[in-house]
């Protein structure tokens, strides 16, 4: 049996990036995913690769997260069609050329970032995690980023305030719903080379600076990320083939009386910040 056999997940920004790699990695562990997007265009296109991949059980509903209504729909048509939920993978974030320091970003990109970075994943568990506790327990996993822990010589400050955020509110769902069955954990990925992050570093001169290049690189090489497809991951502590969402969302029910170790754990790894390394701890 697969490791996530039967369980039901829904993943946020699964038209792309992570979030698409996500699809595909849970559905072949025997997951059914329900991909969620705001662009209705990726989001089938993410259903329609992981079908031509023999892995059919998926099922595409768009949702943009800053959206209460987006995100109690979601919720509620997950329910629909499978009976329960098991998982919720909170991937959908944003991070606009726009967002700089806080002397020069505008309020209306910071506020754009926060309701969806931030606010987003609020909506998804006020909705999901009660869902999940009809069906006795599950696994929330929100994407934060290392930015939060270490920070960034070229700021994105609502970004990196939003994934601050994110890592605080984690601890709390962990202390709220662990007794009740539900862990909540946040992973914390260094430079990823997906789509968002592409743009950004290819748009913004000062991202272009980031880090300079060092020796051969093959063609659209971005340095210092760590390119991600659907074959190949580097996972948390850069170790191939470390899934730590799959260990994250089978791993043993929390108790009543013992909420667990794997509960309130933000976990950096998975990229390259600059040779940054951030041990793993316990929060809650």
């Amino acid at each position: 049996m697969t490791r996530l056999q039967d369980k039901v997940c829904i993943i946020t920004g699964a038209g792309s990036g992570m979030g698409r790699v996500a699809a595909r990695m849970f559905r072949a562990q025997g997951a059914r995913v329900v991909a969620a997007d705001i662009s209705e265009r990726d989001g089938e296109e993410t259903v329609s690769a992981v079908k031509e991949s023999g892995n059919g059980d998926i099922v595409f509903v768009r949702a943009d997260v800053s959206r209460e209504e987006d995100c109690a729909d979601l919720v509620r048509e997950t329910v629909r069609r499978f009976g329960r939920l098991d998982a919720l993978y909170n991937n959908a974030g944003i991070m606009p050329e726009g967002d700089h320091s806080v002397v020069d970003t505008a309020v209306d990109t910071w506020d754009q970032v926060q309701s969806v970075n931030t606010k987003g994943i609020y909506l998804c568990c006020k909705y999901g995690i009660p869902a999940m506790v009809r069906s006795g327990g599950g696994s929330v996993i929100n994407v934060a980023s290392f930015v939060a822990l270490v920070g960034c010589s070229v700021p994105q400050d609502s970004y990196t305030a939003s994934k601050g955020a994110v890592i605080a509110l984690t601890k709390s769902l962990a202390v709220q719903f662990g007794p009740r069955g539900v862990r909540a954990n946040a992973i914390c990925p260094g430079p990823i080379e997906t789509p968002m992050l592409t743009e950004w570093l290819l748009s913004d001169p000062e991202a272009k600076a980031l880090r300079p290049l060092r020796g051969h690189r093959p063609p659209g090489h971005l340095p210092g990320v760590r390119r991600v497809d659907v074959d190949q991951r580097r996972h948390a502590r850069g170790r191939r083939g470390h899934h730590v969402e799959l260990f994250l969302i089978s791993h043993r029910q929390v108790s009543k009386d013992r909420p667990g170790k794997t509960s309130g754990r933000k976990t950096p790894g998975m990229g390259d910040a600059d040779g940054v390394r951030v041990a793993g701890r316990v929060c809650a």
